[in-house]
């Protein structure tokens, strides 16, 4: 008997419907957790409400928020809480994506105390070694060669590992191409191959690249050209179908573009092709189950009946 009920609720999680989900939110960043949702990955649309009210750091600011479900079905978020100033990132988990545990900050620059900032922390489940790992990009002034950027704006991008983020390991670095670097995203492809999406930020490019690895932790090696235009950012990756799929946030052009890859080679715009919510600023892009934007969507009638905002989310079916 228990063999068979383990049997159909493998079953039943194997062939439950599965929709993207982004996690988002607008300028100037002082409102919290936003969601948006696609069922096809190409069209995209909100869902009303704030999710997450931004209580840490300087600015008590909710940039770049991150999230990631781990294999008990939990949802840990990370997020940028100030420009500048702190020496960690925000924190906080979820069974729902509704109702989330007390944020609390991650310091994960403590021990280097002129870190200028942390900036977009982006997390990531290691199956392989049953661990999360967080990437984001800091700058300690006079640490690196001089580049063309200033000493407060030389970034690169390190990393910390943790099963359950009470405990947290040493920081380290993750990747340096010899220029300031940002908006570092992991990507596994299969076992030992892993593909890291970042943002070059030198002043002639703030384009995207990628470089490629056999762990998730690195070292990780290619620096190839850019397969965006200038002023691009905060890349998000996600299999939809066979392609790969990176979006990113078009800053200068208030605008969200996208690209398809199949191998993280060759490139195609598809920017024409997909539709995001005005507004909507870059998160992570994954996959939910369909009950669980259902619940979300749910939820923001309350918050429509008590707020302003006239934006309204299709049902679910």
């Amino acid at each position: 008997m228990v063999l068979i009920l383990s049997f159909l609720i493998f079953s039943s999680c194997k062939t439950e419907k599965m929709l993207y989900v982004s996690t988002s939110f607008h300028e100037p960043a002082n409102e919290g957790l936003r969601f948006i949702y696609s069922r096809d990955g190409i069209n995209w649309d909100s869902i009303p409400g704030i999710w997450l009210k931004p209580t840490l750091g300087n600015q008590r600011v909710m940039r770049d928020p991150s999230v990631v479900c781990d294999p008990k079905g939990v949802y840990h978020l990370v997020w940028t809480t100030s420009w500048k100033g702190d020496l960690g990132f925000g924190y906080a988990k979820s069974t729902d994506l509704i109702h989330w545990s007390e944020p609390k900050m991650i310091q994960v620059m403590k021990n280097e105390p002129t870190t200028i900032n942390v900036w977009a922390p982006e997390i990531f489940y290691d199956d392989e070694q049953k661990e999360f790992v967080v990437v984001w990009s800091s700058c300690i002034p006079n640490r690196f060669s001089k580049g063309i950027e200033d000493e407060d704006n030389n970034h690169r991008l390190y990393y910390i590992t943790t099963k359950d983020f009470d405990t947290i390991s040493e920081t380290k670095l993750l990747f340096d191409p010899g220029y300031s670097s940002i908006d570092g995203t992991i990507v596994k492809r299969g076992k030992s191959d892993y593909v890291l999406v970042f943002k070059d930020n030198t002043r002639p490019n703030r384009n995207i690249k990628v470089a490629f690895s056999k762990s998730a932790t690195g070292p990780y090696s290619g620096d190839g050209p850019a397969f965006t235009e200038s002023y691009t950012e905060g890349p998000t990756v996600e299999k939809v179908n066979k392609d790969y799929l990176i979006y990113f946030d078009a800053y200068r052009n208030f605008n969200y573009g996208a690209v398809k890859t199949r191998d993280f080679v060759k490139f195609t715009d598809i920017t024409n092709e997909v539709s995001v919510p005005k507004g909507h600023k870059h998160g992570t892009m994954f996959t939910v189950p369909k009950a669980v934007v259902q619940g979300l969507i749910k939820q923001s009638a309350t918050y429509l009946k008590n707020s302003t905002d006239s934006r309204t989310a299709s049902n679910v079916k």
